[in-house]
């Protein structure tokens, strides 16, 4: 079974109506069930879209998180040097910086092997590479 990583835009995209993106970010979803694809993220970013959705979406989406709609990962604190690593070559001038929710997705795709990703955050994930070379392929 293949994955699909989910970053917090894509939650905040499918969980907040009024977002452009809402019936994209729906429509993806429903391919990937359909496919049996899981569904990856980690807590740093439901923690963020969290952060930017409302009290009503915010409930929503921990709801659907409750129903077991995505394996939400967890990091430990001995993970943050690959973060570090990953964050420090990623906040050269030249190249995007890398926040903490886009190190423990890069870090989770490096775990499960998958570049699979649901993000509108594409300048920065169509720059980073795995460590072999990978590039992330945005959905």
């Amino acid at each position: 079974m293949n994955s699909v990583l989910m970053d917090a835009s894509a939650f905040v995209a499918l969980f907040n109506p009024v977002e452009a993106n809402h019936a994209s970010y729906a429509k993806k979803v429903a391919a990937c069930v359909k496919n049996k694809q899981r569904l990856l993220s980690t807590w740093s970013c439901v923690t963020e879209a969290s952060y930017l959705l409302s009290p009503r979406s915010h409930f929503s989406m921990l709801a659907w998180l409750a129903d077991g709609a995505v394996d939400v990962h967890n990091f430990e604190t001995s993970d943050l040097p690959e973060f570090l690593e990953a964050m420090q070559r990623y906040s050269e001038p030249q190249k995007t910086i890398m926040d903490l929710a886009d190190a423990s997705l890069y870090w989770l795709a490096c775990k499960m092997d998958c570049t699979s990703i649901m993000t509108e955050d594409r300048r920065d994930f169509l720059c980073y590479r795995l460590p072999d070379g990978r590039a992330f392929e945005i959905l």
